[in-house]
């Protein structure tokens, strides 16, 4: 890109998600906390009486953006039956998935839609605090991964990463019909990066991860040797999940409310997050026909692609927010340092860690997640928006 007379460099294509990630973010795995502080260019403009004419317009526009990301943490949470009552139904190969769209009060076409995808045993309702911050400004789609949720639990189905990946890709061309960035998280987010990867139709604008999986279940993470000193046992539990009676009993317990807030509260960062209406968003789609077998499917089926050989093939802008307190994918596990290194080999990738974070960061910190990603927005609809008028 040329510059102009004053020589005045101008960002490289990337250089909008660039400029978000924290160059110091893989260093400060082992670095204690440190403080930031805010610099407001904006004040310092106005004190020399520079604050004029395209100055004006430009901190304006940084302003909007940074009141939305500071106000989400007060933003409107929508409770659980408030979610269902709002979703819709899709038929998916003979298959009921269950989806919900909010749509902004003022569109604007150079805002993609999102499409929020949840992670292993949550559904749609686990973006409660995100939904509606996020359709402040964009069209919002979320979904029920088949064998969650309220969405359909077939007996006897096979459930892999890809198929997870090919119901995205069709719900972008049934349903959504646009360029759209996907959102996702833990498992989630591994079905935002194959699908991404195998697109061809141009219907993925953009993808952000959130604590991204390495695979359906710890047989991928192999390369760990926490993983390969308890490898013995997860072949065990293969096998004892694979009898009937046995993953029955097993799942009964997992999904009894004072062990799943002790699972939740080792998952979260913030305690506080795990209220009665999370337990009741994990809870009730675990009681119901076909859940148990979903589970036994899921944790004892292959792993999938693994992240490592997908990501290089796609170049779409990128967005990865990674909780540092996170027990399933810690960040000094293969995949929490194969993340944090991208920024350095791939220029379309931000990297962000989220102090005092879990597992889940847009549940447990929303207010940090839209911190990061509502600017990270803005900056991808500018750049669509610069690049279709030039």
């Amino acid at each position: 890109m040329s510059g102009v007379a004053l020589t005045v460099k101008v960002p490289q294509p990337h250089a909008p998600f660039s400029s978000l990630s924290n160059p110091s973010s893989t260093s400060s795995i082992s670095r204690s906390r440190s403080t930031a502080i805010n610099f407001d260019l904006a004040t310092c403009f106005r004190q020399m009486g520079l604050y004029s004419f395209g100055f004006r317009a430009r901190f304006r526009r940084r302003d909007r953006i940074l009141n939305a990301a500071s106000s989400s943490a007060g933003a409107v949470e929508l409770g659980f039956r408030e979610i269902q009552e709002k979703c819709c139904k899709w038929q998916w190969n003979g298959h009921s998935i269950t989806y919900l769209v909010l749509h902004p009060p003022q569109p604007r076409s150079s805002n993609p839609p999102l499409l929020l995808v949840h992670g292993f045993g949550a559904s749609i309702a686990h973006w409660r605090r995100n939904i509606m911050i996020l359709a402040e400004s964009q069209t919002v789609y979320a979904i029920d991964l088949l064998g969650f949720g309220a969405s359909e639990k077939p007996a006897g189905f096979a459930y892999t990463m890809e198929k997870w990946a090919q119901l995205i890709l069709d719900f972008l061309y049934e349903i959504v019909g646009k360029p759209t960035v996907l959102i996702g998280n833990s498992v989630g987010s591994l079905a935002c990066v194959i699908a991404a990867s195998e697109s061809t139709n141009g219907l993925v604008r953009g993808l952000v991860l959130l604590n991204c999986a390495g695979g359906m279940n710890n047989k991928a993470i192999v390369d760990d040797w926490r993983i390969k000193l308890l490898l013995p046992l997860l072949w065990l539990f293969d096998f004892l999940m694979k009898q009937r009676g046995i993953a029955s009993s097993i799942f009964e317990r997992f999904k009894q409310r004072d062990n799943l807030r002790n699972i939740l509260l080792s998952v979260y960062g913030n305690k506080e997050s795990v209220d009665e209406d999370l337990l009741q968003i994990i809870k009730e789609p675990a009681d119901e026909e076909g859940a148990l077998d979903a589970f036994i499917s899921i944790v004892t089926g292959p792993p999938g692609p693994n992240p490592v050989q997908l990501l290089p093939r796609i170049s779409l802008p990128i967005l990865v927010l990674w909780g540092n307190q996170d027990p399933f994918t810690p960040l000094d596990g293969p995949v929490g340092k194969y993340f944090a290194s991208l920024p350095s080999q791939q220029p379309n990738v931000s990297f962000c860690i989220l102090e005092g974070v879990g597992h889940c960061p847009h549940d447990d910190r929303p207010d940090l997640v839209h911190e990061k990603l509502i600017p990270w927005l803005a900056s991808l609809s500018r750049l669509h928006t610069t690049t279709t008028s030039s």
